[in-house]
């Protein structure tokens, strides 16, 4: 039997046909595109008894929870970070789904945050960059937590299927794929793949997962991407998760390209936003390479 992570998430064995389902949503050109994404039920476990008192004793409460994993899972994803310390309840009362993935990233090892670009010293290092740095409502320092949990611990296959979606995901705040989280969207959402994979997702799952994720986090950005595509006449039964997440539309550069052929009246912008820890906001303004979306 191999051995469960410590204060990590548990794989347990289900009868057939107790699964729990994943809604995707996408609206692309004002067209619903619905489906569900099945995968291997998974539960989390904290493996020790003063754990479980100190998050009876701190609490935190999810907010906006329940639109990219089911919300009993998130709920318990919170505990687990709650009581390695991830998470700091004095500090952050209410967690927003986005900062309860940016926190799984960034606490869980993976050979990502190990050997990746984040880790190149003519970057500063980890802790310059927003998802790292601006990660201050831990327990002790960021540095504490930055990959030394092992929350879920993947497969050489489960850890290739991250790698490789990873690098072909991007965001529109910055010119960078998820393999180089460098801002909260980016570690949230190698946060997602990590948690994803480990649980069984398929490859087309975790991209349906993807897409719902980037589209819950910058609606205004997909909503001028969608008018994008009725200007160029796309039809919308090519479009895919491969695609919207790709540089030449998800990136910063590749989304301000396609701004600037989008009439003004037909573009969204929310007021507020920002990529802080006590915010779920986007920023709509391309970020440089080694800062990436800070508080």
């Amino acid at each position: 039997m191999e051995n469960e992570p410590e204060y990590g998430i548990q794989r347990q064995t289900k009868k057939s046909g107790d699964k729990f389902m994943l809604p995707i949503s996408i609206v692309i050109a004002g067209i619903l595109i619905a489906g569900a994404v099945t995968y291997k039920s998974g539960a989390i476990s904290l493996q020790s008894l003063t754990a479980k008192q100190a998050v009876q004793n701190r609490q935190a409460t999810l907010i906006d929870g329940g639109k990219i994993l089911p919300l009993e899972q998130e709920k318990k994803i919170l505990e687990t970070l709650i009581a390695n310390g991830t998470i700091d309840p004095n500090q952050l009362s209410e967690v927003s789904e986005l900062n309860l993935l940016w926190a799984f990233g960034l606490a869980n090892k993976n050979q990502i945050l190990e050997n990746g670009p984040i880790m190149d010293s003519s970057y500063g290092g980890p802790t310059n960059m927003a998802s790292v740095g601006g990660w201050t409502v831990t327990t002790g320092s960021v540095m504490d937590h930055y990959d030394k949990h092992s929350l879920v611990a993947l497969t050489v296959d489960q850890q290739a299927l991250v790698e490789k979606i990873a690098k072909e995901i991007y965001r529109p705040c910055c010119d960078n794929s998820t393999y180089f989280p460098d801002c909260n969207h980016g570690m949230a959402m190698l946060g997602l793949l990590e948690y994803l994979a480990f649980q069984g997702a398929t490859e087309e799952q975790m991209w349906n997962a993807a897409i719902t994720a980037n589209m819950s986090w910058f609606p205004d950005q997909y909503q001028t991407i969608s008018q994008y595509l009725k200007i160029k006449g796309i039809d919308i039964k090519t479009v895919t998760p491969q695609m919207l997440l790709s540089a030449e539309y998800s990136s910063g550069s590749g989304f301000t390209r396609i701004s600037a052929q989008v009439p003004q009246n037909l573009q969204q912008r929310s007021s507020g936003g920002g990529c802080g820890v006590d915010s779920g906001g986007t920023s709509a303004t391309p970020q440089k390479q080694q800062g990436g979306c800070g508080i």
